[in-house]
């Protein structure tokens, strides 16, 4: 099951109380306080993870609590610190906070018309890469502390803060160099099984591909670049009609996005309004997104009417790069992997 985007509940451990004690030893008259600080409250930490490229784990366990400081002790004994919980996200996660503060909360805003507000706070991009989620709670000070010239006998101590806690809203958005884009069954799926090792399902029917799948085109020299096929889009993507808003949010992050384009029109469609559309749903979507570089890659050139629905397109898009290939028949794949590797390749170790 390939999760992409959930809510989670975050709790930071409390801070430890300090307490009130005395030092009581045998030939120690009035030994004075020794009332020990209470420990830290565990921290939540984020971090980027390689090895997991979705956030199913969230689905089965969505909430991370991590551990309280321990109170204080007496001779000046400090409690100890709660663990802190780390829990891991793929590369390419955006974390948003919440103005609900518990689970409650959250199913409540939903129920209600006021909706929940979601604040941006983090975007993880980088391997290993840290972020501080929630901090553990401040501990308590003992008595020890509070002990001067004029009070040799303090009562005082401090209690543990609370630790920080929020519903978080956690989104993956795939990062790859280049996004294919294009209509169900225009052939995303196929072309990227031939440019890469990735081994997308491939069918005749729409909406074979469910969710994004990377793959990694090499070139001489140890060169690289990775190619995203997002699942087709349907007109009204942008409304989140189909899976819309599922799969447009995985080439925010592209360098370039490749229109695979059914050229020979072979499920009744125009290859020219199928890119009009296409770019329209990118544009009402996100308008920084339609000012991605782009390129059209004519798919199906095998098949009948191809050719001259080509002329067509070309008359009509003349300063838009077109390159025609066919997927199925492994023709002109050369020339759009020297597009991709004069372009958007790179040498992983730089």
């Amino acid at each position: 099951m390939f999760i992409d985007h959930i809510r989670i509940f975050a709790k930071a451990g409390d801070g430890g109380n300090g307490v009130v004690s005395w030092r009581r030893e045998k030939f120690v008259p009035r030994g004075g306080p020794d009332g020990g600080d209470g420990g830290m409250g565990g921290d939540i930490v984020l971090v980027v993870d390689n090895s997991v490229d979705n956030l199913r784990a969230y689905h089965y366990d969505p909430k991370l609590v991590a551990e309280d400081g321990k109170n204080g002790a007496g001779g000046r004994k400090t409690g100890k610190s709660g663990k802190r919980v780390i829990g891991k996200v793929p590369p390419g996660t955006v974390v948003y906070r919440s103005n609900a503060v518990t689970i409650q909360e959250a199913v409540d805003f939903e129920r209600s018309d006021e909706g929940i507000d979601l604040e941006p706070i983090a975007d993880l991009t980088e391997i290993g890469q840290e972020f501080l989620l929630c901090k553990g709670g401040e501990p308590g000070q003992g008595n020890w502390n509070f002990k001067t010239a004029t009070n040799r006998t303090p009562v005082e101590h401090t209690l543990g803060t609370p630790g920080d806690q929020s519903v978080f809203y956690l989104e993956l958005r795939r990062i790859a160099d280049a996004g294919l884009v294009g209509f169900p069954n225009a052939g995303k799926s196929t072309l990227l099984g031939k440019l890469s090792h990735a081994k997308p399902k491939v069918a005749s029917y729409p909406f074979t591909t469910l969710q994004p799948v990377v793959g990694v085109v090499e070139f001489p020299g140890f060169r690289r670049c990775t190619v995203a096929d997002i699942p087709g889009l349907i007109e009204g993507a942008h409304e989140n009609r189909g899976l819309g808003h599922e799969f447009l949010r995985h080439i925010t992050r592209c360098r370039v996005l490749l229109f695979v384009i059914d050229m020979a029109g072979s499920e009744g469609r125009d290859p020219v309004s199928d890119l009009e559309i296409l770019r329209r749903e990118i544009k009402e979507y996100d308008d920084e997104l339609a000012r991605f570089p782009w390129k059209i890659i004519a798919n199906k050139m095998d098949l009948e009417g191809a050719a001259e629905n080509l002329e067509v397109f070309r008359s009509r898009f003349p300063k838009v790069d077109i390159i025609p290939i066919s997927a199925d028949a492994e023709t002109g794949l050369d020339d759009l992997r020297q597009v991709l590797d004069n372009e958007i390749a790179y040498r992983p170790d730089k």
